[in-house]
């Protein structure tokens, strides 16, 4: 009998994915546990799978389309339940699934994020020539843009924003319910390629993104207020402790985990900026699950390190790192980016030297770290060089009050140039 295959279950609050690409067309055989399409949401993407072994008989919604939790994504007719199938038939549907190759074998088998899938297929790179370097062999977005073949003489190929180039788009494939491909704009009438234009649709995390940022700004009294803390403290701990610490744990001895601890201590001391408003209540939260804020190429993710300040400094190491990398190679689950109290940002690995972060509803702070750099401060009356780092909390001024603001970064401020005092509080 047909049986539905449907959009399932997003996670907490989200309602709609994007079908990023179909890995089997229609008529093909599947078997059970087969990865069917690939979504695309606003917080991860992810494989929709056979849930029985059978024929794709038909598809809903092709490459592009938007769909909503629970809508029909494809039908699938069952083994010998099909048109005109016979118990023979049926038998012989399932070795060839495991023993028919397809035309490009290794493209087929080649595991790849939805990302590299499709900027591949823009691109024009096949996805078994490229070298892997993300998680179990898996195909990063960059590993095909270092693939792709040079811009050449045929002007096809335009600078974008960051100095790559970029292949002029492929016109979409022709599954039923794919979302037009907006089209490129024409040359400019004195006919120089280098003023081309290209139209990209926003993915569904970067659409996601926009419209939180400017949600945030709408309904939250959002400020801002800035600090500075001196790291030599944290610095000249790490540089004693670092091989120790490596060789204990088998991770290094990284800041964030520093500002993860003081961070939980400030919370501790202002309660008001672990909380969330709801209507005329405030609520206000008394376990701390502390997001880490991660940019991807699709856009920022925030997974949450939950209970963070029951966990050892090598315990939230290990679980940072293991974030950045899952990040990087997709592997992201919903569940680790549910939920949150409190987030930390750190601007400061990509050079920015101070900040606005915007709040993460609905959260009411977010702290934002910045690059360490040599300043010249005075101490105790001498002038001295020491590393230096501008802090910024952002918060929710319906909730949060300046004088709370100021002196909760201020409590971080002393956490940090002393770290003996985050042991001694706890």
């Amino acid at each position: 009998m047909p049986t539905n295959i449907v959009v399932p279950e997003l996670g907490e609050s989200v309602v709609e994915a994007r079908v990023a690409k179909w890995l089997k067309k229609e008529g093909d055989a599947v078997s059970i546990g087969e990865a069917l399409v690939e979504l695309e949401t606003e917080k991860i993407d992810l494989e929709v799978s056979a849930d029985r072994a059978g024929t794709l008989a038909s598809i809903k919604h092709g490459d592009g389309a938007d769909v909503k939790v629970g809508e029909v994504l494809a039908v699938l007719d069952e083994l010998g339940q099909g048109a005109g199938a016979t118990p023979a038939a049926s038998t012989a549907i399932a070795p060839d699934t495991t023993t028919a190759a397809p035309k490009t074998p290794a493209a087929a088998e080649k595991k790849a994020t939805p990302t590299a899938r499709n900027v591949a297929r823009e691109e024009g790179v096949r996805l078994d020539s490229v070298a892997a370097s993300g998680a179990g062999g898996r195909v990063m977005k960059d590993d095909v843009l270092r693939a792709r073949t040079p811009a050449g003489a045929s002007g096809s190929s335009q600078p974008n924003s960051g100095g790559q180039a970029r292949l002029a788009p492929q016109s979409p494939p022709s599954s039923g319910g794919q979302a037009p491909r907006l089209p490129e704009s024409q040359p400019h009438s004195g006919g120089q390629a280098s003023r081309r234009e290209e139209r990209v649709r926003m993915s569904k995390r970067r659409a996601t993104i926009a419209r939180r940022l400017v949600e945030a700004q709408h309904n939250a009294a959002m400020l801002t207020t800035f600090n500075e803390v001196d790291m030599s403290a944290v610095m000249g701990l790490r540089e004693r402790r670092k091989e120790g610490f490596q060789k204990q744990y088998g991770v290094g001895l990284g800041i964030a985990s520093f500002f993860v601890k003081a961070a939980i201590g400030a919370l501790k001391a202002f309660p008001q900026i672990n909380a969330e408003l709801q209507g005329d209540e405030i609520i206000l939260k008394h376990y701390f699950d502390i997001g880490m804020a991660v940019g991807v190429a699709g856009g920022l993710v925030v997974p949450v390190i939950r209970d963070a300040d029951q966990k050892t400094f090598a315990q939230i190491e290990l679980s940072i790192r293991d974030f950045a990398k899952r990040a990087q190679d997709g592997s992201l689950t919903l569940d680790d980016l549910k939920g949150g109290t409190f987030t930390i940002t750190n601007g400061g690995v990509f050079g920015s030297l101070m900040s606005t972060p915007i709040l993460n509803p609905p959260q009411v702070g977010i702290l934002g770290l910045h690059k360490i750099s040599d300043r010249v401060v005075p101490v105790h009356g001498a002038v001295v060089i020491r590393p230096m780092m501008y802090l910024a909390l952002s918060y929710d001024h319906r909730i949060v009050d300046g004088r709370e603001a100021v002196q909760f970064l201020v409590k971080i401020k002393e956490y940090i140039e002393d770290p003996a005092m985050m042991a001694i509080a706890g």
